[in-house]
């Protein structure tokens, strides 16, 4: 299964001597960087405490931890729904904690999320649904019908574009969620326990959809509890939360190794 189609959306983009978009250097030393964050919800204590970590641009990463370790809550920090409270959160190398707000929906774009409860909109069709961020960002209607049928048929659902939600199993509902978070080929894809609802068949077809993404570039963080399926990824790093902390023994997500150079 591939996804060939050219970047719907280019974020941060130049225009070459021909007018073709060019993309920037997607291998920066560093995509997201937290340092010593902590969020607190009202007057409870604190939900993450002291979180540091880099992820580096096109890298796999997988969040785990027991539930109420705070996995959501720093899901929320990356994908920008929620400030912490204290601390230092660089994304796509800027400060985001003092990003004026007018900058974020441009930051949002950037960053793609498959929630857990999907949150498709019911009275769309499937289409209109994958196609809605490409409506917000302003594409023109004629611009859009190529990238949604791509998607459509990368996800396998390429005879499904005008059911309603309703109409879909858990796990084609799973799917359209994916397609509409990356539709925009997102530099970042967050998803919130993307297998937890389906079995075990579909959790590996919808971990393929994440790697074949992933090699294209885009910085993958999954939270899952799905231990089996963490192995099934090579080269992909696991971060642990334990009761708001994160847990880095070797030190590997907090002090990166840094990338060869060739000589």
């Amino acid at each position: 299964m591939g996804f060939t189609a050219a970047r719907p959306l280019c974020h941060g983009c130049t225009q070459g001597e021909a007018g073709s978009a060019q993309a920037p250097n997607s291998r920066m030393s560093a995509i997201v960087q937290f340092e010593n964050v902590g969020l607190r919800y009202g007057l409870d204590s604190e939900t993450l405490s002291d979180v540091s970590f880099s992820l580096a641009s096109g890298g796999f990463y997988f969040l785990t931890g027991a539930s109420g370790a705070g996995k959501t809550s720093l899901l929320k920090l990356l994908y920008l729904a929620q400030r912490p409270s204290r601390g230092v959160i660089r994304l796509f190398g800027e400060d985001v904690v003092t990003l004026p707000r007018k900058r974020l929906p441009g930051f949002r774009r950037r960053i793609g999320v498959v929630f857990q409860d999907f949150r498709l909109v019911p009275h769309l069709s499937v289409y209109d649904n994958i196609a809605l961020p490409l409506r917000v960002a302003g594409m023109e209607e004629g611009e859009i019908d190529a990238p949604v049928s791509e998607m459509l048929n990368w996800v396998g659902l390429g005879d499904r574009g005008q059911a309603r939600p309703a109409t879909l199993s858990g796990g084609e509902q799973q799917r359209v969620a994916i397609a509409r978070a990356v539709i925009g080929r997102p530099e970042i894809l967050v998803a919130d326990e993307p297998t937890g609802n389906v079995d075990a068949d579909m959790a590996r077809r919808l971990l393929t959809l994440f790697e074949a993404l992933n090699r294209l570039g885009t910085t993958i963080v999954v939270a899952t509890h799905d231990l089996p399926l963490m192995t099934q990824v090579g080269g992909a790093q696991m971060m642990k939360l334990d009761k708001g902390r994160l847990s880095d023994p070797t030190g590997s997500l907090r002090y990166p190794p840094k990338p060869q150079v060739a000589g």
